[in-house]
């Protein structure tokens, strides 16, 4: 069975079907001149006006033509995220095909999978790393009989090297274009007045965490009702986005949260996206950019909360007394902004205000978060802590819930409406309910995908005949109005006494912590629940060498008695704060960091519990009295 979302209200073929491509076409012509994105190249930020943006959309979707692409064919891409990842998505979308993105950390393995259950007759590679994956391929006896084509973007180690015929160079497909353009002039056009609101404009490859990725089908009409919601219904920021907002562009495109916050929201708002150099480099990027609106996966923030401490522990004696003193303030005033809904008081207001002229200014300008005046969190769940703290600085947080097979619509933390450990409220247009028997969160809206590609057992497993949408998250309902998410139902432990436990929460707990990366609670079946924690390598180096601890690497501080019994402190304090059978009666230090190519976590970052369970099976074990490995240290 396979769910068809209806066409957006008003639209109707004779009137052509409002579609990003389209969007950016108006803008196009509506301000040309405004700056659409930036990138920085050789150390200069270079902008990309509007009609720039759009003149090398309709070229490149020229370039698709003269290749053959038809409707309804595949065009995937696996790339950092740059303005050619935009046109080749854009152009694929304008020609009537469906836009299929990878991860830049998909290894060969996974590459050769979703190429060939995707069908992609083009695909972009945009370095020799990334072709290499794709050459692989073939070398490993697998085929690829769709793929006919492979583009690339950089031309240092491949021009020269391979004999691939079907390996085609960035200009020179541009040049394709530029003359196809010139001797069919108004046939991407046509394409895009073909469009209908229910035909699929991208699949987005879920992260996979306990079987193969699967292709969720998003359609027109899915889109539009996302940027519907948040542009003109849900008062996500006020005043609105527009041509004056700056983001920054940083998690993988191939997301449906990035690809909302970059390339739709950037159409319907006219926003301007700012491309980070690289993951590595997001700290700095940030502090160039300064940006107005930013989304972040709780990894950023929490890796931002790291280096808040980080910036205070290593300053002077004195500048570290004083930053204390402050960040103990806005500690006092995110309780209060946390109490309010994100409304402050007379008191906490005067605080700020001082705080901002003395020290919040100059500490966010550092962090990069001086000008944000709308932040949201989102993709997984996160610390109330971590939100907290960020609140209290002067950052407006707001907690949102969406998945990949609703078009990221679901929930979200509004302006003075905020209730801190929530994901928000239901937006509008969109229903949701909890399952009376499970709690599972369902929900139902014009955003809920088509189904997944190739898998009509999955989809009719993931969409009910009347259109719900099963999600997989179980939750609750805070003061009737703002949802919960406790856990993913697969993920709740049961322990041998019969217990249902929540492992995120605890987690999420230990993860408040700036010194802790990773937590995974383990326990299901077990008479008691034990961890396996991953240290911060940046905030424990900083700690060790304050200290006067030598190492060398990540697996020699791991293993320093002095770290172990640091996180041993964090885990007390942790277990303090929950109930007896949450608490972690043991723990073990990770002796590596979890890793996308052993297999530990997705793409996203999102940890593979049974293979993190598989791979440190002898910590596990240890931890129950059964294993060999060397005692860490318990936390009873």
């Amino acid at each position: 069975m396979t769910a068809t979302a209806p066409a957006p209200a008003g639209a109707s073929p004779a009137e052509g079907t409002t579609t990003i491509v389209t969007r950016v076409r108006d803008r196009a012509a509506s301000t040309p001149r405004e700056v659409a994105m930036r990138r920085k190249d050789l150390g200069v930020w270079r902008e990309v006006s509007w009609a720039e943006y759009w003149d090398t959309v309709l070229t490149t979707a020229h370039g698709l033509l003269a290749l053959g692409v038809e409707p309804g064919d595949r065009v995937s891409i696996q790339s950092e995220n740059r303005p050619e990842w935009l046109y080749l998505d854009l152009a694929t979308v304008a020609v009537g095909a469906i836009t299929v993105g990878l991860y830049p950390t998909n290894p060969s393995a996974e590459v050769a999978y979703l190429l060939s259950h995707s069908g992609s007759c083009v695909h972009l590679a945009e370095d020799q790393e990334q072709l290499d994956k794709v050459l692989e391929v073939g070398e490993s006896g697998q085929d690829l009989p769709d793929l006919r084509t492979i583009l690339h973007v950089e031309r240092r180690g491949i021009e020269g090297r391979y004999d691939d015929t079907r390996l085609l160079g960035w200009e020179a497909f541009l040049q394709r274009g530029a003359e196809h353009r010139a001797e069919h002039p108004g046939a991407v056009e046509a394409r895009m007045a073909a469009a209908q609101p229910d035909d699929v404009l991208t699949l987005v490859y879920t992260s996979g965490t306990t079987g193969p990725p699967k292709g969720a089908m998003l359609t027109h009409a899915n889109v539009a009702f996302g940027l519907e919601t948040v542009l003109e219904k849900a008062s996500f920021v006020d005043p609105p986005a527009g041509p004056d907002d700056l983001t920054l562009s940083y998690l993988p495109l191939c997301h449906v949260a990035e690809r909302f916050f970059t390339t739709w929201y950037n159409a319907g708002a006219g926003t301007q996206v700012n491309f980070a150099e690289s993951i590595d480099t997001v700290s700095q990027n940030l502090a160039e950019v300064q940006p107005t609106l930013l989304f972040a996966v709780p990894r950023i923030w929490e890796k931002l909360l790291a280096t808040a401490r980080i910036k205070i522990d290593s300053a002077t004696p004195l500048k570290r007394a004083w930053g204390r003193f402050w960040l103990r303030r806005a500690e006092h005033n995110g309780e209060v902004l946390a109490e309010r809904g994100g409304q402050h008081t007379a008191a906490s207001r005067f605080w700020y205000a001082l705080g901002w002229v003395l020290f919040y200014r100059a500490f966010l300008t550092r962090l990069g978060l001086r000008r944000v005046r709308h932040a949201s969190c989102g993709a997984a769940p996160v610390a109330p802590e971590v939100l907290r703290f960020f609140m209290g600085l002067g950052v407006p947080m707001h907690e949102v819930y969406g998945m990949t097979e609703n078009a990221a619509m679901a929930t979200a933390n509004r302006p003075g409406r905020v209730r801190l450990g929530t994901v928000g409220e239901p937006l509008v247009g969109a229903e949701v309910r909890l399952d009376d028997e499970t709690g599972e969160v369902l929900t139902r809206h014009r955003g809920v995908f088509k189904g997944y590609w190739r898998n009509d057992e999955a989809t009719a497993s993931t969409i009910s005949p009347d259109g719900w949408l099963h999600t997989g998250d179980v939750g609750e309902w805070v003061e009737g109005t703002h949802l919960r998410i406790t856990d993913r139902m697969k993920d709740i432990i049961i322990t041998a006494g019969g217990k249902n436990v929540s492992p995120s929460e605890i987690e999420n707990l230990l993860k408040a912590s700036p010194f802790v990366k990773e937590a995974v609670v383990v326990g299901d079946g077990r008479k008691y629940l034990a961890g396996l924690i991953g240290i911060e390598l940046d905030t424990v180096s900083d700690w060790a060498q304050r200290r006067g601890l030598a190492f060398t690497t990540y697996a020699d501080l791991a293993a320093k008695p002095e770290v172990r019994e640091l996180v041993s402190g964090v885990v007390k304090q942790a277990n303090e704060r929950l109930a007896t059978v949450e608490q972690l009666k043991d723990f073990r230090l990770l002796p590596r960091e979890l890793d996308h190519e052993d297999g530990d976590v997705t793409a996203t970052q999102k940890v593979k519990r049974s293979s993190v369970a598989k791979s440190f099976e002898e910590l596990v074990e240890s931890m129950y009295g059964t294993g060999q490995a060397q005692g860490q240290g318990g936390a009873r």
